[in-house]
């Protein structure tokens, strides 16, 4: 009796744990004290379910590669200066090297120690003196190339997740897939076509000096050295309409976004219409400083991957490390754009490879069938248990039915996401469990042949059966966890509920129809055993 009482209270609160964190996914309205106090996570719904986007992205690690090339340049450049050692251009070539172009051949010793000490990663590939001087090219190392690309991966994958996150979108699957491609996947997504700008937005943000006296209409071969022509998009503030135009800007970039640290969206009060205010770190807020100080009354451009937004004057030196990106911004866009500036820019571009959406339509009538043909693959199991085992098939009946409450509580209590394969994984785990009750109930028959009592054909039955039920559903949580580690998408979602189901059965099946068992041979003090 004292076996059976705590046995009871186990069940109990085993029963009880099971509602309290299933509750939240009814369709009930709960007390205000419940969401302090109590659990209140509901069962996330997969992307087959409620609908949604999956893309696969490919990032474009070589660009990293170019874009390091690029900074290696302007830093020879700064150090060559600084050592006087005199050149006539440093320039990145299209097949991935650094051409240092010498004014003097008599230099080349001297090059070649400050490259060695100053830009490790840097090797040598060929030098040669030519009408202008010495000519040199250089590359980024092998090991150090590769390195730079994987990094370039992981940093797009967390600034990929910073983004989603700030957008907020529930239960997003970001993870890498190979060496250089990204799964995305976003349940419940309401605007496919916003969250394709805002993850494929590169972000980079650059403040530059319009170039004075250039006409930025006149022919490219024109233009003076250092100088670039590029698109501006501004506001007439008398039509409030877009104006597409050009502006000559210096190529040398002052200052990246790189030093961002917050980025807010706020209302102009004399137009009332969005821009977004940005903040530096202390570095950027000193760079800033700086170049306000030394280009007062000159215009400084914000250009935004490649587009000029705003170009104001600079009327005084700015301290305090804050700014502003003005221009024809929805509220929308303007939030978009702050949210991409606080994730920070990507470091590498990356591209669409597979674009998938999932209509809520679609997500509905995918739980509609899914849980049709669970409710019917559980009538036909319970109706026969009934009629093959009678009253024990109802005991094992009452077991099931816990067992799938025990499953919905567990996607719950873990927060894990319900998929279509993981509806077949509960679909799997109603014949499991049951299937252990068969393996006791034929084992109790064979110990009823053998002439025994019904009790003692019990507890031989559960005796002799459970060392068989506990090796078979070891083996097969052990698969489920394999799946579950390495598998994606939908075999990892087929494998949560298996993995949860195959611990639930495995209760329901030994404790909770032993429970019930021992409760009426020993309070009702049943004499015969209906098998």
């Amino acid at each position: 009796m004292k076996g059976l009482k705590w046995r009871a209270v186990l069940v109990a609160l085993v029963l009880g744990a099971s509602i309290v964190y299933l509750l939240p996914s009814l369709p009930v309205s709960l007390p205000r004290w419940w969401h302090g106090v109590l659990p209140n996570d509901k069962i996330h719904l997969g992307l087959d379910l409620q609908g949604g986007m999956h893309l696969v992205l490919e990032v474009q690690a070589e660009e990293a590669v170019k874009t390091t090339l690029d900074r290696l340049s302007d830093e020879i450049k700064v150090l060559l200066r600084k050592e006087k050692v005199g050149f006539r251009a440093i320039e990145r070539t299209q097949d991935g090297h650094v051409a240092v172009q010498l004014a003097d051949a008599s230099h080349r010793d001297r090059l070649r120690a400050l490259m060695d000490k100053e830009f490790p990663i840097l090797e040598w590939m060929q030098a040669s003196e030519t009408p202008e001087g010495f000519r040199v090219l250089c590359r980024v190392k092998e090991k150090d190339a590769e390195h730079i690309r994987q990094l370039a991966v992981r940093q797009a994958l967390e600034t990929i997740r910073n983004r989603i996150d700030q957008f907020g979108v529930s239960e997003p699957d970001i993870r890498p897939q190979g060496k250089n491609r990204i799964l995305v996947q976003l349940p419940g997504i309401k605007d496919p076509q916003r969250a394709l700008e805002l993850i494929g937005k590169t972000a980079v943000l650059e403040f530059k000096l319009v170039a004075e006296g250039v006409d930025p209409h006149a022919d490219p071969t024109t233009l003076p050295a250092g100088v670039k022509v590029y698109p501006m998009r501004r506001v007439d503030t008398n039509t409030g309409r877009t104006v597409e135009g050009k502006v000559a800007l210096k190529d040398r970039t002052l200052l990246t976004g790189e030093y961002i640290t917050n980025a807010n969206v706020r209302i102009d009060s004399q137009y009332n219409t969005p821009y977004v205010a940005l903040e530096f770190d202390p570095q950027g807020a000193r760079i800033f400083e700086r170049i306000t100080g030394e280009n007062v009354k000159k215009q400084l451009a914000i250009v935004l991957d490649g587009v000029v937004y705003s170009a104001p004057v600079i009327q005084e030196r700015i301290s305090g490390g804050r700014a502003s990106i003005t221009g024809s911004f929805t509220m929308e866009e303007a939030r978009d754009l702050a949210i991409v500036l606080r994730a920070g820019a990507l470091p590498a571009p990356v591209v669409i490879l597979e674009e998938r959406t999932v209509g809520p339509s679609l997500g509905a009538d995918s739980i509609r069938k899914g849980f049709l043909s669970m409710l019917v693959g559980a009538v036909v199991v319970v109706l026969f248990m009934i009629l093959y085992y009678r009253l024990s098939g109802v005991v094992a009946d009452v077991a099931l039915l816990l067992n799938v409450l025990l499953i919905l509580a567990g996607l719950a209590a873990f927060q894990a996401t319900l998929t279509l394969p993981g509806i077949a994984g509960i679909i799997l785990t109603i014949g499991m469990a049951v299937d252990a009750n068969v393996l006791i109930f034929e084992r109790i028959r064979e110990e009823m042949r053998l002439g025994k009592t019904p009790k003692a054909a019990l507890d031989a039955g559960y005796a002799r059966a459970t060392l068989t039920i506990l090796d078979a559903n070891i083996t097969t949580l052990i698969a489920a966890l394999v799946m579950f580690q390495f598998g994606t998408g939908p075999v990892k979602g087929f494998a949560v509920t298996l993995s949860i189901g195959i611990v639930a059965s495995l209760f329901t099946a030994i404790v909770v129809t032993r429970l019930l068992f021992d409760y009426l041979f020993i309070e009702k003090r049943m004499r015969t055993l209906s098998i």
